[in-house]
């Protein structure tokens, strides 16, 4: 790239910067407002579709294009040279009247804990689907995730100008897939086998996109007969369609005369009515790089995604008070640790102090921000139903929930607590909102020098913040300081991250595989500790039993006797008591006996536990750890390995080669299918066998075949596997 060109760009972006901030943005109309994400597989053009979304609403004056690096979203550098989304970023901008804050998420499955984090919050999504491709690995990922947090969403079919688009076919893979009812609610638009615009089935018009604005031109039988035509029995298809989802619908279709009777109007609040209660799935298509069918998806935003009033219920045992979540953080080089917030009741104002929930403390906020990608507007105050930005928080992670006060948050648990025996609906308000990905690989991180082993702790402390799926651990035996991660290329940006943003240049260890162990045998044991501090004597005496379970067995590891013998004794553990056992088991079981990795699938059962008068918490959780470590040896522990879930996209040419080279990686092939005019092979294949993969893949196809990858569980390995493992871990 010459200089020229670079500079125009920059002045491109520079000029879409300052528009961006330009005036005041949030509204106090709740009903007004849409909280939405953009989810879908790596490439299928939500960054694209965002850019448009900025572009035909006003806050920019040129689109930005992911392959110049200059768009509003992708802001990080890392994310402008490999032009994939990897931090989620929030947007606020008007349309026709709604405010918009919309979150724009990254689609590789290395930084799904990006996704998880904005889910928590959302009030619909939007699910974007390459029409040449349907429904990918990564797109049942997140339209999973999207069903764990009960969110309402509509499908956006992407790409309908390339020539193998379809769809028809996407409709299909929607259902077969997810179980969802589909209602297309537009047909693409051809003349001269070319995508030009879109045939709305609910106004029997065609939108074609001109320079300045989108035409609509009423469609007309004796005019355009073949699309005329089309649009009438797609319309009529969605009106049966509708009868069978709504009884109130069908009600109204049998007192009409005839189907074209029915208003637009009783049809579209119909559609709010099921894609609310998530009974089926809008769709609409389009071409975002062709700017065709973007205003149609802001239009239907409006229509049938919910808005704060209706999709956040489960909060209004807070009343007027505040009550917020934490789902995002950022680092800012002037403006130090930026916690966003939705705010579900009550109001936030700047500088106000406030009650972290979840770590039952109190914290002093700083100043008060909308959100524009890497760009903060200072405000005074923001109203229930918005997404704010936060400074001065030190304690506050992603997750936490806050109020205004301790009493006020007592006050709204009291009050859920009474009015349902459901404990599941209590954790989803007063819980941690986010599920933390376990990861799968692991490294050793070191500093150039000793110099800046300071910085480099503060800068994984830095970073550990804004990303929980990343873990930081301190190895005692060997001094080292160890990351864990998503993936290769989640490690990868970190080392990237830490280089150009902390200017320490960091040397990262071999990367190794995320193996756990899991008990073989069940069993129980007792210990009595007494150690004797000073003048207080500290005596405990516990009795447990470890169990292997089986995964889908119930989550929680520490389990309470129920016994008739155990029952009296453990009747009246105090709560912090409690806490200190579960923390003893915890640390027990990071550390398994062969090879010192995690131990999963193990239920830990409480028989006995007798404290003395003074003993310290710490005394207790040392105690049952010792005891548990002791079990786990005993017990003996089998070695687990992470099992990946591939899905391969090749040209029928290449598929012998793949699949020869799968078969010498241990996979197991699950499907191969035809896409068009490519093949997809599914399956499944250890991780340890997979690194490296991208490169391997690349080179025996001739750079023609593509992959994805994510975790599906961890599973049992032979003994000779089992060997190579040990041999691997420990280097003998």
């Amino acid at each position: 790239m010459n200089i020229s060109k670079r500079m125009k760009q920059l002045m491109c972006i520079s000029k879409r910067s300052r528009n961006f901030c330009s005036s005041n943005q949030w509204n106090n109309d709740i009903n007004k407002i849409r909280n939405i994400g953009i989810l879908a597989h790596i490439d299928a053009g939500k960054t694209t579709t965002t850019e448009r979304m900025l572009y035909y609403s006003g806050k920019i004056h040129h689109m930005g294009e992911v392959h110049h690096g200059n768009t509003v979203t992708d802001y990080m550098t890392q994310e402008r040279e490999r032009g994939i989304t990897i931090k989620s970023a929030a947007v606020t901008f008007k349309w026709k009247g709604h405010q918009f804050n919309l979150i724009d998420t990254p689609g590789h499955i290395d930084f799904t804990m990006e996704v998880e984090e904005t889910l928590s919050v959302l009030d619909s999504a939007i699910v974007i689907l390459d029409a040449s491709a349907g429904v990918e690995a990564q797109t049942v990922t997140v339209w999973r995730q999207a069903d764990r947090y009960k969110i309402p969403r509509l499908v956006y079919i992407n790409k309908m100008d390339r020539a193998d688009a379809n769809l028809e076919s996407c409709c299909t893979s929607i259902e077969k897939k997810f179980g969802s009812p589909t209602l297309c609610l537009q047909l693409p638009l051809m003349e001269n086998g070319k995508f030009v615009g879109l045939i709305d089935i609910l106004t029997l018009e065609k939108l074609v996109p001109s320079k300045e604005k989108l035409t609509r031109t009423l469609l007309i039988e004796q005019e355009d007969l073949r699309n005329w035509t089309a649009a009438k029995n797609a319309r009529s298809v969605l009106v049966d369609r509708l009868t069978d989802l709504d009884d109130n619908f069908a009600n109204l279709v049998i007192s009409a005369d005839s189907i074209d009777h029915i208003q637009t109007t009783e049809i579209s609040k119909t559609l709010w009515k099921i894609t609310a209660k998530q009974d089926a799935t809008p769709v609409l298509c389009g071409s975002s790089y062709k700017n065709i069918g973007v205003e149609p998806l802001m239009d239907a935003v409006i229509l049938y995604l919910t808005s704060p009033k209706d999709g956040n219920n489960i909060y209004s045992c807070f009343k007027n008070s505040l009550c917020a979540r934490a789902f995002k953080i950022i680092h800012d080089k002037q403006r130090g640790p930026l916690v966003f917030l939705r705010i579900y009741c009550g109001e936030f104002k700047q500088g106000q102090k406030i009650y972290n929930i979840t770590k039952d403390c109190t914290e002093h906020s700083g100043r008060l921000y909308i959100a524009y990608a890497d760009e903060f507007q200072e405000i005074g105050s923001m109203q229930n139903g918005n997404i704010a930005v936060v400074s001065g928080l030190k304690v506050t992670t992603v997750g936490d929930l806050i109020s205004q006060s301790a009493p006020s948050a007592q006050r709204a648990k009291d009050e859920v607590i009474s009015s349902t025996k459901d404990n599941e609906l209590v954790d989803r308000i007063f819980g941690t909102g986010t599920k933390i990905p376990e990861p799968v690989f692991f490294c050793s991180i070191e500093p150039p020098s000793l110099a800046y082993e300071k910085q480099l702790d503060q800068a994984l402390s830095e970073l550990q913040r804004e990303d929980p799926s990343l873990k930081v651990t301190h190895e005692p035996e060997t001094g080292q300081t160890v990351l864990a991660g998503m993936g290769e290329l989640h490690l990868e940006i970190i080392k990237d991250r830490i280089l150009k943003e902390y200017k320490i240049n960091a040397e990262l260890g071999a990367l190794q595989i995320a193996y756990c162990e899991t008990p073989t045998n069940s069993v129980s044991h007792e210990i009595t500790n007494e150690v004797r501090v000073g003048s207080t004597k500290h005596l405990v005496t516990v009795s447990l039993s470890i169990v292997p379970k089986s995964v889908d067995e119930e989550k929680e590891v520490l389990k309470l006797d129920r016994s008739s013998e155990a029952a009296s004794n453990l009747a009246n553990i105090h709560h912090r008591t409690l806490q200190a056992i579960k923390q003893g088991i915890k640390v027990a079981l990071t550390h398994g006996p062969r090879i010192n990795c995690k131990v999963i699938n193990a239920q830990v059962v409480l028989h006995k536990l007798e404290i003395g008068r003074g003993t310290s918490e710490t005394m207790v959780s040392a105690t049952v750890t010792q005891c548990l470590q002791k079990m786990l040896k005993e017990a003996g522990t089998t070695i687990l390995e992470p099992i990946m879930f591939l899905e391969i996209v090749s040209t029928e040419e290449s598929i012998s080669t793949i699949l020869a080279d799968l078969g010498r990686r241990r996979a197991s092939i699950l499907n191969v299918t035809v896409r068009g005019i490519g093949k997809i092979i599914t399956c499944e294949a250890p991780l340890s066998e997979l690194l490296g993969y991208s490169t391997v893949l690349r080179t025996i196809t001739s750079g023609t075949a593509s992959f994805s990858m994510e975790f599906s569980e961890y599973r049992a390995m032979s003994a000779v596997n089992e060997m190579k493992a040990i041999e691997n871990v420990r280097g003998f």
